[in-house]
């Protein structure tokens, strides 16, 4: 790949592969650099260099980005009807939550950018970062197919597909096994929570019990999430032996 002759400016100086070098906590490594630099490089680039932008990426990574967040809510989630799932994944695939992963691994500081978008602030403007991750994963689907976009993906977007699942009214479990335990137990659910690992990353483990029974272990990334996926394990459990008995 041929790239224009850059201004002074160090910002731009570089050649686009290591700019694409920038980015961290991607976790894949291409086998074609020039698609991660063509997923980098933003319109106002090519109006002032030239080349070609990452519209087309952005365009064929959102389908990807929306088909695997939508089967792995539809997979993981199999009691919840169409209209939560709907939110569920509205809420995944929102551009603030894509901003917002961009951000975390370095994105913006990756990006090529005009003068004028670079002058403007453009490597933390929401839309950009936004654009640019779905050009990543249009990206990484090129380059090594939909099981690479799916490992990314489902890894990178792992907590906000957990959190949005935890909205109220869609898919609170510590709420849900409460109002079950006090409807036919007539107490309240008890958790008993473990951590480990460096305050960076820390991984949390939790149990939860009812009377004689114990359910888990939830494992998450937060105390809230550990809790909230040993309470969906005895809730799910405790159905069905409600459902065998009947």
């Amino acid at each position: 790949m041929s790239f224009p002759a850059l201004a002074d400016n160090s910002s731009l100086t570089e050649p686009m592969e290591k700019q694409a070098q920038k980015i961290e906590n991607l976790g894949y490594v291409f086998n074609e650099i020039e698609l991660l630099t063509s997923a980098l490089t933003h319109r106002s680039w090519c109006a002032e260099f030239g080349g070609t932008s990452n519209e087309r990426l952005e365009f064929l990574g959102d389908a990807v980005l929306g088909l695997v967040v939508t089967q792995n809510i539809y997979l993981s989630n199999p009691d919840i009807a169409e209209g939560q799932l709907a939110k569920i994944r509205s809420a995944v695939v929102s551009s603030k939550a894509l901003a917002g992963i961009a951000e975390q691994i370095g994105v913006g500081q990756a990006l090529c950018l005009g003068k004028g978008e670079e002058s403007s602030g453009g490597r933390s403007k929401s839309s950009i970062l936004a654009d640019a991750l779905e050009a990543i994963i249009g990206a990484i689907y090129l380059d090594g197919g939909i099981t690479s976009a799916t490992e990314v993906i489902e890894r990178l977007f792992k907590d906000i597909i957990s959190e949005a699942s935890m909205e109220p009214g869609i898919h609170d479990y510590k709420t849900r096994l409460q109002e079950f335990s006090a409807q036919h137990f007539g107490i309240a659910p008890t958790y008993q929570v473990e951590a480990k690992g460096p305050d960076h990353d820390r991984e949390f483990s939790a149990l939860v019990r009812i009377e004689d029974q114990t359910f888990g272990p939830g494992a998450g990334t937060s105390k809230k999430n550990a809790e909230q996926e040993a309470a969906r394990i005895a809730c799910q459990t405790l159905t069905k032996e409600i459902n065998n008995d009947h």
